[in-house]
């Protein structure tokens, strides 16, 4: 066995010293060298050995880590030699490489560890399995310099198949493996020496100094080297509760403390030990910031408290501190706020330290750049004028001084558009360009002799096409790109689905723009008259057709997400703040920018009918230009369909989601929602009297569906988001082709908001009377009365969709709503249902629902009323009736409650003079 004296000569140092020392012959070395059989050197021969598993007192009691040693064959056994030192020292032993050797028996059940625990003999290797660390056992096994396990391993080598492990100290699970850790900010010995061994106990590494090796830093404050370190490499920084909280799952086979869910909650908080305060920031905005404090484990005070650590600043708006900062507080820009949140880790200061606008720096700064001739100001005078002329010459305003449409549809666009807020303009300007991507233009364009109308339009158009190609690029550049980026500090800040559906297909779009801008430069560079635009559009409208409908059919739902993750997720929120605040983006948000797309369109057939109007007749390009404006008016006019489609489509998708046991046939690309009513079934034919119906009205088509006793289960839908589970039980799909009347039952002090459908179905011959009571305020039950004649009207190719509506008395068709909200009815149909529960429970009926029909039938026919059975018939086999519409027999068939079979004789009686 190793010789561990210089590690253990005192139990408090040996646990402090740098384990890699140790760790590193073993894990870095010596696992290169695994052999089965003898060593590879071949001076020396292996001695005979024999493996021992010996289980200790309480842990022999356990029958699953018993079955557990008897899968077992192999365990690993160190290879040691013995160093040669100085006379007077003593031996030190090195382990040379690891081997692996049979386990002949598997275990051995020990209440004493006596006369196994020498460690001295070499004709034994003994691997002691022992329940309790904490016991006086292990740690005497321990100094003894004897292999402790603890059963959690044992297991989770049988399940891996692996052998068990070689280590030099007690190893009680696998929740650390391969993590290796590094303590900073502890004072206290005592604190330390526990961590420290609990981590050695889950089989994790210690280090002393920090590397890249290090997976994990430990930090008992946000000061230090180490702690600015592990931020600027992005390793996780946990408090001490982790390990302690892993311990206490140390039993879990499966357990790994590295994993995300549960590491997430023991991350040490950006603001941790940090006292923050907020100037120059709006009430709202600093009431946000605040509570965004405390969440990330920071606390806030007023401005000027003694207790302050960082003063956060407004750099937009404060030009003045209101009182000399001492020099322990941080005065720093609220760039650093939201790097820190972004990141997960609070910030370096040094980056983001607010300097006064009369600091010396700044004052050396300025004198260094200011002309320093007696001549300064005429000078200044002449470079402002010189601006001037060259603004008035070449700046390419997407605003025109002359008054037109498109002028004032591009005012619209926001400031965005400007050309001083593109890169080029930064480029101009002395400024070092933010976007990596962005290619170098070509030659300024040149002024003709006399600028034309129809040369003003077209450097309009270029103008603008050049302008939102930037913003495109500064969306992918400045936001995608960095979102989906490897590696990110603190890890990925949104999932990749969430970023497909905010950016969507902006990729594809923005490469058919760079081509239709280069051909746009080209064409103003060697301007003509006669050169056509129009073929340029034309060139690019299927690419426009392919790369649009996408991103503008799901725009509000890329919307939704941005709201949401912003509001769910403080990382992504931070770098909303972050990047949104950049002179590229023009002080506009990320929700703004992508509405950009949506608008270019309809911008650009403006321009080219603005265009067309400067264009002579015999201009080969103005029958061109109405071929473009035309193929745009398609590509919006297929956008605007496909939206709402997807829409109509969205809808249906969301009933079926709501509705359990909805046909498949509900979907079809010709059905739209058309409105949705809540109500309470007033009759016991389609459910029980009382219970809540929901109907939702279809152009072709009603689906009728109760609310659920019992909900069960969500689901994920089909863009991967959680969706509850659904709320609605369905009970038929019925085409608007079988509803013949519809009843508007007369207010009265017994009825409330009542209507009926008189239904029939193909394949009978009498009638059926749904009747039901709406419980919504909106809409009026006129307005939904007469939306749903309309499209019974539609269905049945009628014109006249009042004629289907008919006024009743409610006490024609036996109807009231008098007894539907009481304490005693409630109950009432409480104790049927349960009553049809305990009745079906209990029933030792055999007889076939054929013979049971026929002998309705024959007693139907002898009192003169086989009208019962036409309406039992459809009713108990309605589905099969209802969706003829595709034709498809759903198994979600079910029979009518006997109740029905009493009344349906009257209600058939009642509705056949409606006819």
């Amino acid at each position: 066995m190793v010789d561990n004296s210089t590690l253990m000569s005192e139990t408090g140092r040996s646990l402090l010293v740098d384990s890699s020392i140790l760790d590193s012959r073993i894990t870095e070395s010596s696992k290169e060298k695994i052999f089965t059989a003898s060593t590879s050197d071949g001076e020396e021969e292996m001695p005979q050995i024999e493996t021992r598993v010996i289980v200790v007192q309480e842990a022999a009691k356990c029958e699953e880590l018993l079955d557990a040693l008897e899968t077992i064959k192999i365990m690993e056994v160190p290879v040691v030699k013995i160093k040669e030192t100085s006379p007077g020292k003593s031996e030190e032993k090195l382990i040379k490489s690891i081997m692996h050797m049979e386990i002949k028996v598997p275990y051995l059940k020990a209440e004493s560890v006596e006369e196994y625990r020498d460690a001295e003999a070499p004709e034994f290797e003994n691997v002691f399995v022992i329940a309790d660390f904490h016991a006086p056992v292990c740690e005497d096994l321990y100094k003894a310099d004897c292999r402790v396990l603890g059963p959690p391993i044992v297991m989770h080598c049988a399940r891996k198949g692996e052998a068990l492990p070689f280590s030099c100290r007690p190893l009680y699970c696998a929740s650390m493996l391969n993590l290796v850790l590094c303590f900073t900010g502890f004072r206290k010995k005592e604190e330390l020496v526990k961590l420290v061994t609990l981590v050695h106990h889950m089989g994790g590494i210690i280090r002393r100094d920090f590397s890249s090796k290090v997976t994990h830093l430990v930090a008992n404050s946000t000061q230090g080297d180490k702690f600015r370190v592990a931020v600027s490499l992005g390793t996780p920084i946990m408090k001490a509760e982790w390990i302690y909280k892993s311990w206490e799952r140390r039993n879990e086979i499966d357990f790994c403390a590295a994993d995300e869910e549960f590491k997430n909650e023991f991350k040490v908080p950006p603001f941790q030990d940090c006292m923050l305060s907020f100037l120059g920031f709006s009430d709202e905005e600093q009431k946000s910031m605040e509570e965004m404090t405390e969440m990330q484990g920071g606390q806030h005070l007023p401005v000027g408290d003694e207790r302050c650590t960082h003063l956060i600043v407004e750099e937009n708006t404060v030009k003045d501190l209101p009182f000399e900062p001492s020099q322990s507080l941080y005065v720093v820009k609220q760039e650093w706020f939201w790097g820190s949140i972004q990141m997960d880790a609070r910030a370096g200061e040094s980056m983001y330290l607010f300097e006064k606008v009369n600091s010396p720096e700044l004052k050396t700064s300025v004198s260094q750049l200011s002309l320093s001739t007696p001549n300064s100001n005429r000078k200044r005078r002449r470079l402002r004028e010189t601006l001037a002329q060259l603004t008035r010459e070449t700046d390419m305003s997407p605003f025109p001084p002359r008054k037109r449409p498109s002028a004032e549809h591009s005012l619209s666009m926001g400031s965005l558009l400007d050309i001083s807020n593109t890169p080029e303009a930064s480029i101009a300007s002395g400024e070092t360009p933010k976007l990596s991507c962005m290619k170098p233009s070509k030659n300024s364009t040149p002024l003709p002799p006399k600028q034309s109308a129809r040369w003003q339009v077209a450097k309009e158009l270029y103008q603008t096409e050049s302008n939102y190609v930037d913003i495109l690029t500064t969306i992918i550049q400045v936001f995608q790109v960095p979102l989906e980026k490897e590696g990110q500090l603190g890890g990925p800040i949104l999932a990749p689905e969430e970023i497909k559906t905010i950016f969507g297909s902006i990729p594809d779009i923005l490469d058919v723009h760079i081509k239709i801008k280069e051909d746009l430069e080209d064409l103003m560079i060697h301007w003509t008259e006669s050169k056509s635009i129009g073929a340029i559009i034309l060139k690019y409208s299927k690419d426009l057709l392919k790369t649009y409908p996408p991103f503008v059919n799901f725009f509000e739902m890329s919307k939704e997400t941005i709201t949401k993750c912003e509001k769910q997720k403080p990382r992504f929120h931070a770098f909303l703040k972050i990047n949104q605040a950049k002179p590229e983006c023009g002080r506009q948000s990320l929700a703004e920018l992508l509405i950009r797309p949506v608008q270019r369109l309809p911008s650009v057939a403006l321009l080219l009918n603005d265009l067309k109007k400067h264009t002579a007749e015999d201009n080969p390009d103005k029958a061109t230009l109405e071929r473009a404006i035309e193929s745009l008016r398609e590509v919006m006019t297929h956008i605007n369909e496909d939206k709402r489609k997807t829409e109509a489509q969205r809808q249906i998708f969301d009933v079926v989601y709501e509705v359990d046991g909805c046909p498949a046939n509900l979907l079809s690309s010709h059905r739209s929602l058309i409105q949705r009513l809540e109500t309470v079934a007033l009759g016991d034919d389609l459910c029980d009297r009382g219970e809540q119906v929901t109907l939702f009205l279809f152009n072709d088509c009603l689906e009728v569906a109760r609310k659920r006793r019992k909900v069960i289960g969500g689901f994920k839908s089909p863009h991967g988001q959680n969706r509850p589970p659904a709320s609605l039980k369905h009970i038929v799909l019925m085409p608007l082709s079988q509803i013949k009347k519809v009843l508007d039952i007369r207010e009265t002090e017994d009825c409330h908001k009542a209507f009926a459908l008189v239904v029939r179905p193909p394949t009978e011959q009498t009638n059926l009377l749904f009747s039901f009571q709406i419980t919504s305020e909106e809409p009026p039950k006129e307005d939904w009365l007469r939306t749903l004649c309309r499209h019974v009207a539609n269905t049945i190719c009628k014109a006249d969709a009042e004629n289907l509506i008919y006024a009743t008395d409610p006490d024609s068709i036996e109807v009231n709503t008098k007894d539907m909200d009481s304490t005693l009815s409630r109950a009432s149909r409480a104790i049927k249902k349960t009553s049809k529960r305990v009745t079906r429970a209990f029933s030792f009926s055999k007889t076939p629902k054929r013979a049971l029909r026929r002998a309705l039938m024959a007693h139907s026919s002898v009192e003169g009323k086989s009208l019962c059975t036409t309406s039992e018939n459809y009713l108990g086999g309605r589905q099969a009736s209802m969706s003829s519409l595709a034709g498809i027999h759903s198994p979600s068939l079910v029979n009518l409650p006997s109740a029905f079979e009493k009344r349906s004789h009257t209600l058939s009686r009642s509705t056949t003079h409606l006819i």
